[in-house]
């Protein structure tokens, strides 16, 4: 389970899916790319192209099996078997010693290809669908200021949501981050080797995303000013749009205005209707 967190809410958890499970209530992105064959045209490419077919030889060499008894996916099975160990226990799995550094950025992008075009950027829709969670956030970040304007004590200093990769990817990618000047593809993997989106460095295990808001005071005048950072990982993400540490309340809902004001996920997630019509002779 990955952390996602946000700027504690007394009382008991409740549970709101259709706010951090958006995607599993999105019809458009159910049909079009949950359950559409061809979504993920890419990730299937890149499992029969020439990188994965390399691994798919030397790992059947090694294992002394006929290379016609392994496929992309089993191989996908015994990299996540070794990484899993190394990564929960400590272990190295026999299953790391089949495998060498080159392989493993290879199943790194085949796995960062999956998740770039069904989480990531790959689709206006992934990110779109988390509209409302995006709304959510800067809601609270508004009452906050709001109760500290009237010197009211800020009823949930500390607000925690709790998701998953699915629920950060898409988030991350509305507002900007990790994008790359060309879209990943089953055919470029060596124009890609230096890309932003690395899904394993974005959202590893226990990953969360953090907005900090700052109540400043000008010692030279008595303006008050209300400024936001962000952390990813709980390191300090530069703003998308100034690549500053923080930014001014303000600023910030500037540049993301038509996502607060335009953005509707009713909207967004309602599939396009089809005309049945048709004129009779």
């Amino acid at each position: 389970v990955h952390l996602f967190q946000t700027h504690m809410e007394c009382g008991p958890p409740r549970i709101n899916d259709k706010l951090m499970r958006f995607f599993d209530h999105c019809e458009k992105f159910l049909t079009e790319v949950e359950k559409n064959a061809t979504a993920l045209y890419h990730v299937e490419a890149f499992k029969t192209g020439p990188e994965m077919q390399n691994i798919l030889k030397k790992v059947a060499a090694t294992l002394q099996v006929p290379v016609n008894n392994l496929n992309a996916d089993l191989i996908q099975v015994a990299f996540f078997t070794c990484s899993f160990d190394l990564a929960i226990k400590g272990v190295k799995s026999p299953w790391c010693d089949v495998f060498d550094i080159d392989d493993a950025k290879v199943l790194e992008y085949l796995n960062d290809l999956k998740q770039y075009w069904k989480r990531g950027y790959g689709y206006t829709i992934n990110s779109r669908s988390s509209c409302t969670l995006f709304q959510d956030i800067f809601q609270h970040l508004d009452k906050a200021i709001e109760q500290k304007q009237r010197s009211q004590p800020v009823s949930s200093p500390v607000v925690l949501q709790f998701g998953h990769a699915e629920t950060l990817l898409p988030l991350l990618s509305l507002m900007g981050y990790f994008k790359d000047k060309e879209p990943l593809t089953a055919y470029n993997y060596k124009e890609q080797m230096h890309r932003k989106f690395r899904s394993g460095h974005i959202v590893p295990y226990a990953s969360n995303l953090m907005f900090v808001l700052y109540h400043c005071k000008n010692a030279k005048t008595p303006k008050e000013e209300f400024r936001v950072q962000m952390l990813l990982n709980e390191k300090v993400l530069p703003l998308a749009h100034s690549q500053e540490t923080a930014s001014l309340y303000e600023d910030l809902k500037e540049h993301y205005r038509d996502l607060l004001q335009s953005c509707r996920a009713s909207d967004e997630c309602e599939l396009p209707k089809v005309n049945n019509t048709s004129d009779e002779l």
